[in-house]
C-alpha cells in the first residue's frame, strides 16, 4: 500500500489535501502520473495545509451562496448547441467543459468543470448532469442538447 496526498478530487477516493492509502499499482500507474496525487512525506504536512487553503478559497464561500446557486441551476434549463449528423447523433460527445461553458453563457455563474458529473451524451434531447457545489451539496442541471443549424 502507498500513502499519498491528493492534489485533485478523485471520485470515490477523496478531495484535495486528503491523505489516502491505495494499492501500489494504482498510485504508480494512475494517480501520480496524472498529477492527481503526490507521495506522502513527513514534510508534506505544509503541503496539505496549502492544498486545503486553496480548496477553501475555490469552494463557494458560504453554504447560503451554494444553496442559492443550487436553486438557480436546478430551475434553469441549460442549452447546449452541438454538431450532429443524421438522426440527432452527435459528432463526439458532450464534455464537462462544454457544460461549464454553457452554464456560464446562460448567466448562472462559473462552475468548475471538475465538479461536474455526467453520463455520456451521444444524442440530442434532454439530459441531466450533477454538479458538486460543496461536500454535502449537489445540484442537478437539466441540459437541452440541440443541433446546430
Amino acid at each position: 500500500m502507498s500513502k499519498l496526498i491528493l492534489t485533485h478530487e478523485v471520485s470515490g477516493l477523496g478531495t484535495p489535501g486528503d491523505v489516502v492509502d491505495v494499492k501500489n499499482g494504482y498510485a504508480r500507474n494512475f494517480l501520480v502520473p496524472q498529477g492527481f496525487a503526490v507521495t506522502w512525506t513527513r514534510g508534506g504536512e505544509k503541503q496539505i495545509e496549502q492544498i486545503k487553503a486553496a480548496r477553501a478559497a475555490r469552494e463557494h464561500a458560504t453554504l447560503e451562496e451554494a444553496q442559492a446557486l443550487k436553486a438557480a441551476l436546478e430551475n434553469a434549463k441549460v442549452k447546449l448547441v452541438v454538431k450532429t449528423g443524421t438522426g440527432g447523433r452527435l459528432f463526439g460527445s458532450v464534455k464537462t467543459s462544454d457544460v461549464a461553458d454553457a452554464v456560464a453563457a446562460a448567466g448562472l455563474g462559473a462552475i468548475d468543470k471538475r465538479k461536474i458529473e455526467l453520463s455520456p451524451i451521444k444524442l440530442t434531447g434532454e439530459h441531466t448532469a450533477t454538479v458538486r457545489l460543496r461536500d454535502e451539496l449537489s445540484a442537478t442541471i437539466t441540459l437541452q442538447v440541440v443541433s446546430a443549424k
